[in-house]
């Protein structure tokens, strides 16, 4: 058997995937308020800047994994225009079902499609962007979904990998005493549901820093790498070109 971590906990790394699943199932209802609440709304500050950074044209075609409520499809729709298409999946089917709702609410009528990010169902050079927001490190191996996400892009194709990192050191105490302390207590306050919210403490946790994340990267197609750190490394915004 093979073992990969949930959070803190080690599991059958066959296990993993349904482990999240039960996480985000739990979740999906109140997921953008929860995302407002815990970053005081800086999560919409990150995402216009990984917006800009994607640099989208009229007619661009964009996937976006791990694309839950919609935040980044959205954003990424009016920036592509009705030439262009923004592929919008999860492998979670209840967050992409919120999603999708949303996205229709707000008149974007997009593809939509439940998929694992380690065997994308696309061909290969596809894509002018792919961009993964608050997933990769839920992924359980994600050397693989690197490769996959280098394939189906284009030649000189851009990944975009948003992801809760390392913080300043300076900070480390206090950001580990409200990660632990205050994120379960909200979670259980607004979505009834306080160890899904230990288990993302713990996960940001056990992902790749900004130096290591940049090397696996490099290590699965991409040559060349760069990231940058918003809310004193709170979160980091990686980019990768398939070269």
């Amino acid at each position: 058997m093979s073992s990969t971590h949930f959070g803190f906990k080690t599991v059958d790394e066959k296990e993993k995937a349904k482990h999240v699943r039960g996480v985000f199932d739990s979740v999906a209802s109140k997921y953008d308020v929860m995302n407002d609440l815990m970053s005081a709304g800086l999560h919409r500050v990150w995402k216009r800047y990984t917006v800009m950074v994607a640099d989208l044209r009229e007619g661009s075609q964009v996937l976006d994994i791990a694309g839950g409520t919609g935040d980044l499809s959205m954003a990424f729709a009016k920036k592509v225009g009705k030439t262009g298409r923004v592929v919008h999946t999860d492998i979670n089917e209840a967050m992409l079902r919120t999603g999708r709702d949303r996205l229709l609410d707000h008149g974007f009528v997009l593809p939509t499609l439940v998929c694992d990010a380690e065997k994308l169902p696309f061909p290969d050079n596809h894509f002018d962007v792919v961009s993964v927001a608050f997933g990769l490190r839920n992924m359980t191996h994600k050397d693989v979904a690197l490769k996959e996400m280098c394939r189906v892009l284009k030649p000189n194709g851009k990944l975009l990998v948003l992801e809760f990192s390392k913080v300043a050191k300076p900070l480390e105490k206090a950001y580990d005493w409200y990660s632990f302390n205050i994120l379960p207590k909200l979670g259980q306050m607004i979505a009834g549901d306080a160890s899904s919210y230990q288990y993302l403490a713990e996960s940001i946790r056990m992902h790749p820093g900004q130096e290591a994340l940049k090397v696996l990267m490099k290590q699965n197609g991409f040559g060349h790498v760069d990231f940058h750190n918003m809310s004193a490394g709170v979160v980091a915004l990686h980019v990768g070109i398939k070269c």
